[in-house]
């Protein structure tokens, strides 16, 4: 029988060239309270989930790293705090760049776009319960 866990992924990290620029980014566009964490051996910034780190949702944060060159490297997909339309107008508000076209799904709708550092993500509005 194939190993079938709960979340494929259990962790994302994605590099930022400006952890003050990044952390005003992903802050503005996806609504999720980043701060700097210093009290490690490297800074970062994480983003939190519902229960807490440990609350068994998937996760990640931000360190000072060097991005793939221009979207190049694995996407990180993230749900929007509201309307995939207006995340998507704060991306490029932001200094991101949006790609063109949204993708419906059974499950929802999505966009690419890239952070001011390129890192390529995705914008996630999962369908109305």
């Amino acid at each position: 029988m194939p190993h079938e866990p709960q979340n494929v992924a259990v962790w994302f990290e994605l590099p930022v060239r400006d952890m003050s620029k990044a952390i005003e980014f992903y802050n503005t566009v996806f609504d999720s309270g980043l701060t700097l964490d210093t009290s490690g051996p490297n800074p970062m910034a994480n983003f939190m989930v519902k229960g807490g780190m440990d609350g068994g949702g998937v996760s990640g944060h931000l360190y000072p790293g060097t991005p793939a060159k221009d979207g190049s490297g694995p996407t990180v997909h993230m749900i929007v705090p509201d309307k995939l339309e207006d995340a998507l107008a704060r991306v490029e508000a932001s200094g991101g760049e949006v790609m063109p076209g949204i993708i419906p799904l059974p499950v929802g709708r999505f966009a690419y776009a890239k952070d001011p550092d390129g890192n390529s993500i995705g914008l996630f509005q999962p369908s109305a319960a």
